[in-house]
């Protein structure tokens, strides 16, 4: 079974911020002969890489909710200039929304067990089409 990490998205307002992030990326690694995956650094390496690599994916905490996902397509630890151990997360171009999932604040990541990840919001019906500050209050009330 996957095993998914959990982190928090900074400088991130909304989920469409971070589509425009990765579509950055993206659009980056194909103008440079690459697949159009997004990378994001990390300093601490996952001891469970390949449970992580096995279907996981990277959810996104935006604005104190989990709100979007990423699948992480593999880990690659390295060892920086400065002496320092961390890791690239490589994660594939599609920025899933699911159901908003209340988080508080944290640093680093956690690992998120697949019965704790909160479900794709296509699965659940939609509410794409609601403001996010309403799907944020609505989730807060349980609601949505």
């Amino acid at each position: 079974m996957a095993l998914h990490i959990l982190k928090l998205c900074v400088g991130a307002d909304s989920i469409d911020d971070l589509r425009e992030w990765v579509a950055e990326r993206s659009m980056m690694a194909i103008a440079a002969g690459l697949e159009p995956h997004s990378v994001h650094t990390t300093r601490m390496v996952p001891k469970r890489i390949e449970e992580i690599v096995d279907g996981g994916s990277l959810y996104w905490v935006i604005k104190g909710q989990v709100q979007a996902r990423q699948k992480i397509i593999d880990i690659r630890p390295f060892t920086g200039g400065d002496g320092i151990t961390r890791c690239d997360l490589i994660l594939g171009p599609e920025v899933v929304e699911t159901a908003l999932q209340p988080r508080r604040a944290f640093q680093g990541w956690r690992y998120l067990k697949p019965e704790e990840a909160p479900s794709d919001l296509a699965a659940l019906g939609g509410g794409n089409d609601l403001p996010p500050d309403l799907k944020r209050e609505l989730a807060e009330l349980g609601l949505l």
